[in-house]
């Protein structure tokens, strides 16, 4: 089991825009849902259809059932296009739908209708005017 207290290593990648996002699940199958999100077992075209529509980076934490989801993309990001083209990716919609019975969300919905984006209140950044 990882050690949460060490900290995951990332990388900066120059200026970038993040989004953050939350889905909850189904707490019955959330092994399920934490087995088929490891990079072993995800169908390789889900990460490259998300590398193809845009994203540079993509990070799933969990807190109890909340899923708690980090983009980070390139400044001329743009989501209604990139989640357009995603949503035609081959295998996307079918791991939408295989993906749900691990999610608490409407039947039919696509990634970007499950995921609530998040309001960002504090920046450590911006409050040190850096």
């Amino acid at each position: 089991m990882t050690n949460l207290k060490e900290g995951y290593n990332k990388k900066m990648a120059g200026a970038t825009k993040r989004f953050c996002q939350c889905l909850k699940l189904n707490p019955e199958t959330l092994e399920q849902y934490k087995y088929w999100h490891d990079s072993r077992n995800i169908w390789k075209e889900i990460p490259e259809g998300i590398r193809r529509a845009g994203i540079l980076d993509m990070e799933i934490y969990l807190i109890n059932d909340i899923a708690f989801m980090v983009l980070e993309t390139p400044m001329s990001f743009d989501w209604d296009d990139a989640f357009g083209k995603l949503a035609t990716y081959e295998r996307q919609a079918e791991w939408e739908e295989f993906v749900a019975k691990f999610q608490i969300t409407e039947k039919g919905q696509r990634s970007e209708e499950k995921w609530q984006l998040i309001e960002r209140i504090f920046s450590l950044t911006e409050a040190l005017n850096e």
